[in-house]
């Protein structure tokens, strides 16, 4: 099953050899296409290993591993734009915490999808790992609630 050039009319990334690396954060690189098969529910799960941002007082890098995983409903995020995004952190300032939950909430922004989730595996500085975990279930349906099931098991051992 293919796709036709209409439907792939707002991907304008993918493909192109002029590709600019933004070094300001720019959520307006995300770009989204249709999902074919929004009657099923399904992950899709990106691992992006090379994440860094700034330290907000200090100025020092930090590195980590970005692991997101979403349920989409009509839209889903286009990879190389994703690659974008997540590239245009490398000179932003913010704390971990900030990072995973500002990711989210654009990707949110960018798909609603039913559910989604974003965890920070953060590179240990000064002898502390910090692992963030942010997650969203559409209200009012069962991915509100299985959103609440996975915050608060997300990390049992």
């Amino acid at each position: 099953m293919s796709r036709s050039s209409q439907e792939l009319g707002g991907i304008t990334l993918l493909g192109g050899q002029k590709t600019e690396y933004r070094a300001d954060y720019a959520p307006e690189v995300l770009e989204a296409f249709d999902n074919k098969h929004p009657d099923n529910d399904y992950f899709v799960k990106f691992v992006c290993p090379e994440f860094t941002s700034l330290c907000p007082i200090t100025g020092q890098p930090d590195f980590a591993t970005i692991v997101i995983r979403y349920i989409p409903d009509v839209k889903m995020v286009e990879s190389k734009s994703l690659k974008l995004y997540l590239f245009s952190f490398r000179n932003h300032g913010d704390f971990h915490e900030d990072c995973v939950n500002v990711i989210m909430k654009d990707l949110i922004a960018l798909m609603n999808p039913k559910y989604i989730e974003v965890h920070g595996i953060f590179t240990p500085r000064g002898g502390i790992a910090i692992h963030p975990f942010a997650n969203y279930g559409r209200l009012g349906t069962a991915f509100e609630q299985i959103a609440r099931e996975r915050l608060f098991g997300h990390d049992r051992q």
